[in-house]
């Protein structure tokens, strides 16, 4: 499942606990991803889900939520 394999992402990038990470997490505010942590972070979602990741889509990712959701629809 999505959620699972991005919480495993975002603990090991942010040195976080799994149990931390929830769907509703906000990335810069619950979890504080800086600007190149959340780089990092779609490298890692890119090549971990093969998908493409947009600069503009990139924004309006907020929360972990909006992150499985997107990578979902990318998926199919």
């Amino acid at each position: 499942m999505v959620f699972e394999k991005l919480r495993e992402i975002l603990a090991d990038e942010l040195e976080l606990s799994e149990d931390e990470i929830t769907m509703e997490s906000d990335l810069v505010e619950d979890l504080g991803a800086d600007s190149m942590a959340v780089v990092d972070l779609i490298m890692s979602i890119e090549d971990e889900f093969g998908v493409e990741v947009p600069d503009e889509d990139v924004e309006k990712v907020k929360t972990i939520g909006d992150a499985v959701r997107y990578i979902e629809a990318k998926i199919g």
